[in-house]
């Protein structure tokens, strides 16, 4: 039995955007979540106008998405945790034009629960295992693989529970070819929640831990764990191996904290403000998303505030020792759920409210007169860095995707027609919010008109001839 749906107006708004070549070509495609359908998304090199190629609907909540490819590999996978219970990996097939389930694997029950994984993703950077975390308690890692026919295998999951843990982010450490290490931002509420008095939840401090998976005794431990001065909100990995020093970016209020094991020692640089802010003085600030882009000479990050503001993030290193944080003001942007810099020279930007963007990046912000700020400036603590906002300079709109925000109010309202009742609709929030008009029925532009002979009163139609022709008998 086959079952068919059709779905008048898809969703617009976007939670999660992942990029990759999953079409095995050498051109750049843009994954997006619309809550419970896949797009598949081409940006177009030469003119810049997004191209839609794919749209699947996977009748569940998609709760995480992440891309990945493995070493030697000449295109990307693509892994997703839902609400089904189960970890997928899907496969781009562009003759068919379909994404193709390559492994499918069931590890709890249906629905987003707090104890079942698919909240989190995070995968190996080389593509040999990838982490599914839930919000409490338990993570699952998977080791991929390829059989003789060099087809995508995956092992039997393998535990990391941790009882009374709560888990905020997870990432893939970048240790090259060494043992696949995973970092958790998690915090232990066992005392807390058995203190009556509230002091032991005011005490409790949130963790950095370190996952690494034994590839040759095929077990994970829980190799290191530290307590944060900071309540962090999510991490960033840094490229490693070959590629950069390791580690990971924390992201945390008025903070950015660079950590890595060994002899490495902790840098931490304040988050910029803008300068005679209109909003709460006294209000923390946080990075909300970011993007990593990297080549075979360079890397740098684009991390976004909750007000919009992209920094450029770049790591100055010694000998594979990184000795100081670099923040420059890049543009100011609307907020966005994910952001993703391509290849081709693009930012995507899915907005959390309103329509979504992609932008030619002109400019790396190298040469600007704009400040630099570093952690190796001397600041007394709790003092932090101030900078101006302005239009954009490094960044050109290049195209837009309609999307309509979460509605705040509406009002039926007959400010037009007497005879067509409207609705009025305020969608998004803050400077970006915008008022719609809704109108029953559909719009015609056109009409068809062909005078009858006489006076008819009625008219019906008859079947299809040899000849084809098909006529109206009034």
């Amino acid at each position: 039995m086959y079952l068919y749906n059709l779905t008048l107006q898809r969703a617009t708004g976007i939670t999660h955007a992942v990029h990759g070549n999953f079409s095995g070509s050498k051109m750049q495609e843009i994954l997006v979540s619309r809550g419970k359908s896949l797009e598949l998304l081409r940006p177009d090199p030469n003119t810049g106008k997004v191209h839609t190629l794919l749209t699947v609907e996977v009748f569940g909540i998609i709760r995480s998405l992440m891309a990945f490819r493995q070493t030697g590999g000449t295109k990307d996978y693509i892994i997703v945790g839902s609400d089904s219970g189960r970890i997928v990996i899907l496969e781009y097939i562009p003759a068919k034009n379909i994404f193709e389930k390559v492994q499918q694997e069931t590890f709890g029950k249906s629905g987003c629960r707090r104890i079942v994984p698919g909240q989190y993703l995070a995968i190996d950077p080389k593509g040999r295992a990838v982490m599914i975390g839930a919000v409490e308690k338990q993570k699952l890692v998977y080791i991929l693989n390829r059989d003789a026919e060099a087809r995508l295998t995956i092992s039997s999951p393998l535990e990391a529970h941790k009882s009374n843990t709560l888990v905020y982010h997870t990432v893939g450490v970048d240790v090259g070819f060494e043992n696949p290490m995973f970092a958790c931002l998690e915090i232990d509420y066992e005392e807390a929640d058995s203190d009556p008095t509230g002091d032991a939840a005011v005490k409790t401090q949130q963790t950095l831990t370190l996952y690494e998976l034994d590839l040759g005794l095929n077990h994970v431990v829980r190799k290191y764990s530290e307590p944060l001065e900071e309540h962090a909100n999510f991490l960033v990995s840094v490229p490693g191996g070959n590629d950069g020093p390791s580690g990971v970016l924390i992201c945390s209020e008025n903070y950015l904290t660079y950590k890595n094991l060994g002899d490495q020692h902790d840098i931490r640089c304040p988050i910029p403000r803008r300068r005679n802010d209109l909003d709460d003085p006294e209000r923390g600030m946080i990075f909300v998303c970011s993007a990593t882009h990297k080549t075979k000479s360079m890397f740098f990050f684009l991390a976004q505030t909750e007000q919009g503001d992209i920094f450029k993030i770049t790591l100055e290193t010694d000998e594979d020792m990184v000795t100081e944080i670099k923040l420059k003001y890049f543009d100011t942007v609307p907020v966005a759920a994910s952001m993703c810099v391509l290849k081709t020279g693009f930012l995507f930007v899915a907005s959390e409210f309103g329509n979504h963007y992609l932008y030619q990046i002109a400019h790396l912000g190298d040469d600007d007169d704009e400040p630099e700020f570093s952690s190796a400036m001397p600041l007394e603590e709790g003092d932090t860095f101030f900078f101006a906002p302005r239009p954009l300079r490094n960044l050109v709109l290049v195209d837009e995707m309609d999307s309509l925000s979460p509605i705040m109010a509406c009002q039926v309202a007959d400010l037009a027609n007497e005879d067509t009742p409207q609705l009025y609709i305020a969608c998004g929030r803050g400077p970006r919010s915008t008022l719609r008009v809704l109108r029953h029925g559909l719009e015609v532009s056109e009409m068809a008109v062909s005078e009858l002979p006489g006076n008819p009163n009625a008219v019906w139609t008859v079947k299809r001839r040899v000849d084809g022709c098909q006529r109206a008998i009034g």
